[in-house]
């Protein structure tokens, strides 16, 4: 294993950020090749403990000649919005210069030797996602992992690369799958995947290649267990798809999980501003017209409570972990049985 250290420069004289990048090599030119990568959204650390915890499995197997593809692994991979505070909370989701989102905007590369010429140039933000693309291209399996306020674990998974990703949803134990198609904002996903796309399917080889975000529960859900636990399912992927070696692991069984395209999401907004009181949590199964949270908008008061009903039947996906809301704030998801009446188009959210 090597590490390296990458440094952006920032927007003003002085002012620079760095994080490691983890290299191992591995013993076979033809092996696929895997590049992880958490914490894009800085204050999501799920994935970060994740990534800390599946190092040894990694070094013990370069180290006992198990490690057949190339590997390249980014614990921590936004230090412009690690750096960010405000009034003492961390602001990791938007860069506060431009007010982009990190996950939003990433260059769309007509081919993969196209990140390496691309120029450093524009604001601090812009710069990490070049780098941060053309550290992925060349990798047939591109993790980016995330989590979410409170969820369960799930993947969103290019409908183009589905149901050839089933071994690794089932590696991974997570407990749904979303297709989504189209565009996502040129999230870091899309933009991974883009070139290849465009590319002779002799060329491109789509078969072999896993792209999707990974979205570890929610942000409170950083603990030993949990993130031994998907330590584990990521080395078991690994190994399903040849990178690593160990005939101690068995081949992933059929995906389990729910699998739903993304207009099936129902995204639930709060009808006015006030205190949340949930009556379900993500996992759960509602029908239609169940009541899913109360908004206590007037205390005390007659009629000062509003009631949000389910508006299909599905599964809880999400739900914010925040107790107070505006009027038009998103609620929580619902994966719905069918398509949603109100479906966004491209990214869920902001």
């Amino acid at each position: 294993m090597q590490k390296s250290i990458e440094t952006i420069l920032g927007d003003t004289e002085g002012v620079a950020y760095f994080f490691p990048v983890f290299r191992f090599e591995g013993t076979d030119e033809a092996a696929p090749a895997a590049y992880i990568q958490a914490a894009l959204h800085a204050g999501e650390l799920p994935g970060t403990v994740a990534v800390d915890a599946l190092m040894p499995l990694l070094r013990k197997a370069e180290a006992e000649g198990r490690l057949r593809g190339r590997l390249t692994v980014v614990p921590h991979a936004n230090p412009v919005g690690r750096a960010q505070y405000h009034f003492g909370q961390i602001q990791g989701r938007f860069h506060l210069g431009t007010r982009d989102n990190f996950n939003r905007h990433f260059p769309l590369l007509d081919r993969p030797e196209a990140a390496l010429a691309e120029s450093a140039g524009g604001t601090v933000d812009q710069r990490l996602k070049q780098r941060l693309v053309a550290l992925s291209m060349g990798h047939d399996i591109v993790l980016d992992l995330h989590c979410d306020d409170e969820g369960v674990d799930y993947l969103y998974v290019p409908s183009t690369l589905w149901p050839a990703m089933a071994d690794c949803a089932a590696a991974m134990g997570v407990a749904a799958v979303i297709l989504w198609e189209g565009s996502s904002g040129a999230s870091f996903d899309e933009a991974s995947l883009h070139p290849y796309l465009l590319m002779p399917a002799g060329e491109a080889r789509l078969d072999r290649r896993v792209v999707t975000t990974v979205e570890y529960r929610g942000l409170l859900d950083v603990d030993r267990k949990l993130a031994s636990a998907d330590a584990e399912g990521l080395y078991r992927l690994l190994v399903a798809r040849g990178v690593i070696e160990d005939p101690t692991l068995a081949s992933p069984g059929p995906f389990a999980g729910r699998v739903a395209p993304i207009d099936h999401i129902d995204v639930v907004t709060a009808p006015c501003a006030g205190a949340i009181l949930f009556d379900v949590i993500p996992g759960d199964r509602v029908r239609r017209g169940d009541r899913l949270a109360t908004i206590v908008q007037a205390a005390g008061e007659d009629g000062g409570c509003t009631d949000v009903f389910a508006p299909q039947s599905g599964t809880i996906l999400t739900r914010v972990c925040r107790r107070t809301t505006h009027a038009g704030e998103d609620l929580l998801k619902l994966v719905g049985d069918g398509p949603s009446a109100t479906a966004r188009q491209g990214a869920l959210e902001d």
